[in-house]
């Protein structure tokens, strides 16, 4: 079964936004997106309308839309409940060695494609990436009220990554050996250790280019 027009609609011009192809204060056109997908503007309409109420869109009559840019007072406040939420799930995590060795694995495998979208230098990919790495911790704690507000988030990771990261490509391969750090602090046990090293690699990657 093929998927609605208005459906396929929303799927692209999301994933234009997420992936920093449509950066912040971009306008765009019903037409823009209707032509790229070859169908009616009336199913795009609907998408943008979709996407206002996501906040990635503003709606301007008559002209079309412009992408939101992330509020930077905004950005701290998923920052500080990314550590917090990561941060718990690691601790409830250790309060279980027996868990351990597996939620290790399964970080080492989410590591493994966040490294080769580094070496191909594919930010929008590397984002993806990244989001999925940290979930990952999120998961391991198995607290599923956490779990669900964390998914929350993803769509607003997945953009500030994009932001933070396109000026410093560089970053890529650095952000690839913390998150093994990262591992490593896991499978050592040490919570704290694990929250002091989470602080600096979101401060690094995030803050200071705030």
């Amino acid at each position: 079964m093929s998927q609605p027009a208005a459906e396929r609609a929303y799927v692209l011009t999301k994933e234009l936004v997420l992936s920093g192809e449509l950066p912040g204060g971009h306008l765009l056109s019903e037409g823009d997106i209707a032509e790229r997908l070859g169908v009616s503007r009336t199913p795009v309409r609907e998408a943008f309308l979709r996407l206002q109420a996501e906040d990635l869109l503003t709606l301007i009559p008559k002209r079309g839309a412009v992408v939101v840019p992330v509020p930077p007072g905004e950005a701290e406040d998923v920052l500080d409940a990314r550590e917090a939420i990561e941060s718990a799930a690691v601790r409830r995590l250790l309060r279980r060695p027996d868990l351990v060795p597996a939620a290790v694995e399964r970080l080492r495998a989410a590591l493994e494609v966040q490294r080769g979208h580094a070496e191909r230098g594919d930010l929008a990919s590397f984002a993806e990436a990244d989001e999925a790495f940290h979930r990952t911790l999120v998961e391991a704690g198995r607290n599923a009220l956490t779990l669900r507000f964390y998914a929350t988030l993803a769509d607003r990771q997945r953009r500030m990554s994009v932001h933070a990261l396109g000026p410093v490509p560089a970053r890529l391969p650095e952000i690839v050996a913390e998150h093994a750090a990262l591992i490593d602090v896991v499978e050592s046990g040490d919570a704290a250790a694990f929250a002091a090293a989470l602080h600096g690699h979101l401060d690094r990657t995030h803050r200071r280019p705030l």
